[in-house]
């Protein structure tokens, strides 16, 4: 079974204010968040399998990582990352797809985690259960112990944070497609997400990596949690 492994990185990302794609930011390690990634996944996945979504800055992230396939998202400045999910959706080949947001620094130990989900080919949207602010994306669980709801909106009853992670199944991707294309321009994934499960039956699963660090890079102070993290 092919696995699709797709990064969102062609947003601006005005909140961390810096002169170059978020992706591109370097760690104290010596790595850029992008780099970190990449370096990751083709630990355990072939190069090949694997694209970018770029728009912002393009050229400079074209530059940094000539080796891998690109899709260009020429919208990035109107659009949020349903729709580069979805170019994605529609130009990658058969076969699941692992998606992750540009700006998160993960273990490597999470991709293990992940793998075996992977290869039985089941949606499923990566968790922790840590608190959470109004900034991040937070999740609830349906009865049945599948995703309910996957929005920054939750007020009440949210279980943990989405973390950037997440992988839709070679048969769930086309309603998935369908229901991005159906959100607005402006609207997060988790809204397309949030559509397949209640008007298609949608099932995802949420895999708990909370032993394992993963920070969402959005803030200078993200930043330096990553990098006290990730030493």
């Amino acid at each position: 079974m092919t696995t699709n492994i797709v990064i969102l990185a062609a947003g601006v990302g005005s909140r961390l204010g810096k002169p170059h794609p978020k992706p591109l930011t370097p760690l104290d390690t010596g790595e850029t968040i992008l780099g970190r990634s990449l370096r990751l996944l083709t630990s355990r996945f072939n190069l090949h399998s694997i694209h970018l979504v770029v728009g912002y800055k393009k050229e400079m992230i074209m530059e940094e990582v000539p080796d891998v396939g690109f899709i260009y998202n020429q919208a990035y400045g109107d659009t949020n990352t349903s729709k580069s999910l979805l170019k994605a959706l529609r130009i990658t080949g058969p076969g699941g797809l692992l998606w992750l947001n540009g700006d998160v620094v993960f273990d490597p130990q999470v991709l293990d985690a992940l793998l075996p989900h992977i290869a039985m080919d089941k949606s499923f949207i990566s968790v922790n259960t840590a608190r959470v602010s109004d900034e991040e994306v937070k999740y609830t669980l349906a009865a049945d112990g599948y995703i309910s709801r996957l929005s920054k909106e939750i007020a009440d009853g949210a279980l943990g944070e989405a973390v950037g992670i997440n992988y839709v199944s070679s048969l769930d991707r086309t309603p998935l497609a369908n229901r991005l294309e159906g959100v607005g321009e402006q609207d997060y994934f988790e809204a397309g997400i949030e559509a397949a499960i209640d008007k298609d039956g949608l099932r995802f699963e949420a895999v708990d990596i909370s032993s394992h660090n993963v920070v969402e890079v959005d803030f200078d102070y993200d930043l330096a949690d990553a990098n006290r993290r990730f030493k």
